[in-house]
């Protein structure tokens, strides 16, 4: 979620007459860190996954399942550890959107060591468990993208009712209950954009047209309390929601990466752009909104709408009068421009940024692209600002900076150090929808880790216009996108020092660098056209020191990859599609009762214990390594 300030929030008002100053300062703080760190170097490979979970609560007796608001109650006790002991913890936790949500990270950074495969997925599960151990017995920590009737009457526990005419979000579906109470960020960011904006956000997904979904398709939202505002909001055919909850409410799965200096992490942003609507289409989980079935199987644009605080002039409804800039993306979307050297010839929509800004980093010695970066990120308005925080010593403070960057939510993050830190230049891949089970989880993070290591070791080129990013962006969303679309993806992704093996066909021009293939394609490759990412990972590995066992899960988790890319095994969407549409409950119109909400989560919850096996998902052969102990396995990874 960013940035946590503590302190007192300021009113938006107050928050939109210091926006100025936050933008001022926070370029200054900029400028001065980075005179002090870019010439860093020597950094060693970190990385890390984030984990978000959702507390569940089951009634078997009458069939339910709901959201448990309990997630403060419970994080206070897992933080006890880390405040204790903060060099000795396995597990950090941190609070996250919904007052159902919980943020589980590992205790330290893995390193550069082949071995730290074999405990990712280990100690996934031992925050899963120590997590567990702290709910109630009708409780469950589950890794869920999106709740199926989020926003449907009566989904919170205990029940909260939605105030349409009062409060932070003034939904009329979700209610201010279910936001985080523990840190006043995650209200304070629902009131000021929605105030900000100057109504209430409008998400419209399109729903899923079943036998006996009714045509058009247009709820009477007056039942729920509209006097109007939403009605017009709402489109046909269309599932309606209104809140930043809606998005923020959801999981993910995300991974940092420290790189050696400031040229390497530029390189990884670009090349892991590209990557990014590749990884979306792979993971996505969330085809269920609001109770109902939709024709979508990601969450990217409900999230990209939940915080899109762009006023009519921004959004160019109106002429611009009061605001600098037309701006054409919410501040939650896929990146606008490359970083490095390579990227630069591919940045072909024009990047909107301040002028003055500009200006005063280049003066600053910053060089065009990362200028240009940065005073895009400046466009935006800060959203969430505390009394405490408004004056800082700009040669060491980087508050104000990272309250623009925090709040710039998109699918690559590039992140500076954090003043007067061991830590170094990082970025921040963020696309992936979280899996249902731990396996799953594991084998997206290594996958995406080793796929950054045969970059940097072979030198590969994934970079292609931005553009064709974009596009693939909104394909990576449509329903059965794995199977269904192809990709603007490079043709020929080698380079002079790139292997034979890397080799895929002969660029003829610069209009024949890219091509349109499919995920299979991509992932497993196609002879003669393309190499395959898994195939270019084996040929890394073939060339390393990897002990049996490293290589065995290694293995396991790029075959589950390999067979979600070739359609063998479900992606969670189209397996949680299937399941709602195969339920006895079901009646062909798209709407998610309680019976089968609750029937699908008791299935997830015995698939992620193990207690149920789900071979159209995971498989029959593949094999979990959650049984491994923690300390052993860790001990046997730093021995190597």
């Amino acid at each position: 979620m960013g940035l946590l300030t503590e302190g007192s929030p300021l009113s938006w008002e107050e928050t939109k007459a210091l926006s100025e100053h936050v933008r001022n300062h926070g370029v200054i703080q900029f400028i001065n860190l980075y005179r002090r760190l870019r010439d860093r170097q020597g950094d060693v490979l970190k990385w890390g996954d984030e984990v978000e979970y959702m507390i569940v609560k089951f009634d078997d007796k009458n069939k339910t399942a709901k959201l448990s608001l309990r997630a403060l109650e419970v994080l206070n006790v897992l933080q006890e550890k880390e405040l204790s002991d903060p060099e000795g913890v396995k597990s950090l936790w941190r609070p996250e959107y919904g007052a159902y949500m919980i943020e589980g990270t590992p205790g330290k950074p893995y390193g550069g060591l082949l071995a730290h495969f074999n405990i990712v997925e280990a100690n996934m599960r031992y925050r899963r468990e120590e997590a567990q151990r702290l709910l109630q017995p009708s409780e469950v920590v589950m890794s869920l993208t999106s709740f199926p009737r989020l926003g449907a009457p009566g989904f919170t526990d205990p029940p909260a009712v939605p105030t349409p005419n009062s409060g932070a979000s003034r939904s009329l579906f979700f209610p201010d209950e279910a936001i985080f109470p523990g840190h006043p960020r995650f209200k304070t960011l629902t009131r000021n954009i929605r105030e900000r904006r100057g109504s209430k956000v409008a998400i419209n997904i399109p729903v899923y047209r079943d036998k006996n979904t009714p045509s058009p398709f247009k709820e009477d939202l007056r039942t729920v309390g509209d006097e109007g505002q939403s009605d017009w909001a709402a489109r046909a055919d269309h599932v309606y929601m209104d809140a930043m909850g809606f998005g923020m409410g959801c999981c993910c799965l995300q991974l940092t990466f420290q790189a050696c200096n400031i040229e390497e992490a530029r390189t990884l942003y670009d090349q892991l752009t590209p990557l990014c609507p590749i990884m979306l289409a792979l993971t996505a989980a969330s085809p269920l909104h609001r109770g109902y079935v939709t024709d979508v199987d990601a969450r990217w644009d409900v999230i990209s709408g939940s915080v899109d605080c762009r006023t009519e002039e921004e959004r160019g409804l109106k002429p611009l009068g009061n605001y600098k800039f037309r701006i054409p993306k919410s501040r939650y979307d896929s990146i606008d421009s490359y970083l490095s050297p390579h990227g630069e010839q591919f940045n072909d929509v024009p990047v909107l940024y301040d002028e003055a800004i500009y200006q005063q980093l280049r003066a600053a010695d910053i060089d065009h692209l990362l200028a240009q970066h940065v005073a895009h990120l400046f466009i935006r308005d800060t959203v969430s600002l505390f009394s405490e925080k408004i004056h800082q010593d700009d040669t060491e403070d980087t508050d104000h900076f990272e309250n623009i960057q925090s709040t710039n939510w998109q699918t690559m993050r590039f992140k500076p150090p954090p003043p007067h830190s061991s830590i170094g230049w990082r970025v921040e891949f963020r696309p992936c929808e979280v899996q249902i089970t731990d396996f799953e989880n594991a084998a997206i993070v290594c996958f995406v880790v080793l796929l950054t290591r045969v970059i940097l070791s072979y030198q590969l080129n994934f970079i292609i216009p931005i553009s064709k990013v974009d596009d693939n962006m909104k394909r990576a969303q449509k329903r059965d996108a794995v199977l269904n679309e192809k990709f603007w993806f490079r043709k020929n992704i080698t380079t002079c020092v790139s292997p034979p093996e890397a080799t895929s066909c002969c660029q003829t021009s610069d209009t024949d660098i890219y091509t349109a293939l499919s995920v299979n394609h991509i992932i497993n490759g196609k002879k003669g056209e393309f190499p395959g990412l898994i195939p270019l990972i084996n040929s890394y590995l073939s060339g390393m020191d990897v002990d049996a066992d490293t290589h065995c899960t290694i293995q396991q988790y790029l075959k589950l990859i390999q067979r979600r890319a070739a359609g063998d095994l479900h992606t969670t969407a189209s397996w949680i599609r299937d399941f709602v549409q195969t339920h006895p409950d079901y009646k062909q119109d798209s709407v998610v009762s309680d019976l089968i909400n609750y029937d699908l989560l008791s299935r997830i919850h015995g698939v992620q214990s193990g207690d149920v096996s789900c071979p159209e998902l995971l498989g029959t052969s593949l094999k979990s390594k959650t049984q491994e102990n923690i300390p052993a396995a860790m001990e046997r990874a730093e021995s190597h």
